[in-house]
C-alpha cells in the first residue's frame, strides 16, 4: 500500500548532533583528465519537476508538480566508487566525518552472524551503530573495499561529498538537476525508464526483494551495493539513477521548498538542518516507503553517514577549476 504521508525519512538515519561543516581544503590542480572523464552534458530546459500520484509522500513535499527550467550542465555518468574516493584520499589525505567520529551507521543484516550487539536506531532498529565502520570498512573493522573498488563509495557524508566534488573540479548536482537527469528525458514518469517496476520482469535497479527486512530474494542479483555500472541507463546515458545507494544533493532540505521552487535554476533554500538526498537504495521496498522513484526525496544531517549514502558530482557547462 501506498504510505500515508507520515514523511518517515528512517530509511537514512542521521546522527542526531549538531552538524558541524567540514573545511574545505583542495590541491591547486586536479588531477588530469578528470573534469572531462566520465561526465554526460545534459543541455537543459523545460521540465516538470515532482509528483503527485499515488506513491508520492507528502510529508516529503513531492509536489505540487511544477514547471522547472534548468541552464545545461554536466553529470557524472556514475556514482563515485571505492577505487576513485581511493585516489581522492591518496592525493588528500582526507579524512571522513565516520573516521573522525569513529562510527557510522550500518544495516543489520550485513553484519556477520554473532557480531556484538550494538546501540540500535529506535524507530529502523535494522539499523546499527558500529564503532569502526567507514567508507574502507562498510561494515565494520573485519570487512574491506578490496573486492568492491567498482562499487559506489558508502559512509560518506555530505561534509565529505562536497570536499571532494571541490578536489575534483566539480560540485554536487542540485535537487533539480539530479531529478532532471535522472528521468532522462521522460516526462512524468515514475522511474527512470518508465512507470514499470520490472518490465518484462527485467530488473532495473538495485532493491530489496522479499519480506523487508528479514529476507532479501536478491533476485536482482544484489543483498548490499551493486557496481556503479550495474544495470541498464537511462536515456541520458547514467546508470543506478534509482536504487543502490541514496545520492547527495547541493541543497539544504525543505518539504515546503521543492514543490514551490522557482522556476529557472532553482538553487534549493538558503538555510537548513539537514541535506537532500535522491534515489533510494539497495534497502528500499514497497512495503516500507518506495522512495526508489525519480521524484522522491529524503533528507540527512551533513554530518551523517550510513551504507547506503552515496554521491556524483555534477559541474557547470562551461570549463571548470578546482574551488
Amino acid at each position: 500500500m501506498p504510505e500515508n504521508g507520515s514523511g518517515r525519512r528512517c530509511c537514512t538515519p542521521s546522527r542526531g548532533e549538531p552538524a558541524r561543516q567540514a573545511a574545505v581544503s583542495v590541491p591547486s590542480v586536479p588531477p588530469a583528465g578528470l573534469l572531462a572523464d566520465g561526465m554526460v552534458r545534459v543541455s537543459g530546459g523545460l521540465f516538470l519537476m515532482g509528483a503527485e500520484d499515488e506513491w508520492a509522500v507528502s510529508g516529503d513535499g513531492e509536489g505540487p508538480v511544477h514547471p522547472v527550467r534548468l541552464a545545461p550542465f554536466w553529470i557524472d555518468r556514475l556514482a563515485v566508487s571505492n577505487a576513485e574516493f581511493q585516489n581522492f584520499v591518496d592525493a588528500t589525505g582526507h579524512l571522513t566525518d565516520a573516521e573522525r567520529y569513529g562510527w557510522s551507521f550500518v544495516f543489520a543484516g550485513l553484519l556477520p552472524v554473532g557480531f556484538p550487539d550494538t546501540r540500535a536506531v529506535a524507530e529502523a532498529p535494522w539499523w546499527r551503530q558500529v564503532y569502526g565502520a567507514c567508507w574502507r570498512h562498510p561494515e565494520g573493522p573485519a570487512s574491506d573495499v578490496r573486492e568492491r573498488a567498482e562499487h559506489p563509495v558508502v559512509h560518506v557524508s555530505w561534509n565529505d561529498a562536497a570536499v571532494y566534488a571541490a578536489w575534483a573540479g566539480k560540485r554536487l548536482p542540485t535537487e533539480a538537476e539530479w531529478e532532471y537527469a535522472a528521468r532522462g528525458g521522460l516526462e512524468r514518469r515514475v522511474f527512470p525508464w518508465g512507470d514499470e517496476l520490472e518490465p518484462d520482469g527485467e530488473h532495473r535497479m538495485n532493491v530489496w526483494q522479499g519480506s523487508f527486512p528479514g529476507h532479501n530474494t536478491r533476485r536482482d542479483g544484489w543483498y548490499g551495493t551493486a557496481p556503479v555500472t550495474a544495470y541498464p541507463r537511462n536515456g541520458y546515458g547514467l546508470h543506478n539513477m534509482c536504487g543502490n545507494v541514496w545520492e547527495w544533493c547541493a541543497d539544504w532540505y525543505s518539504p515546503v521548498y521543492y514543490g514551490n521552487s522557482p522556476r529557472d535554476d532553482p538553487p534549493g533554500p538558503s538555510i537548513g538542518v539537514q541535506r537532500v538526498i535522491r534515489g533510494g537504495s539497495y534497502l528500499c521496498h514497497a512495503s516500507y516507503c518506495r522512495r526508489y522513484r525519480v521524484a522522491a526525496r529524503s533528507s540527512s544531517s551533513p554530518d551523517s553517514s550510513t551504507g547506503n549514502q552515496g554521491f556524483r558530482c555534477a559541474r557547470d557547462d562551461r570549463p571548470a577549476t578546482a574551488r
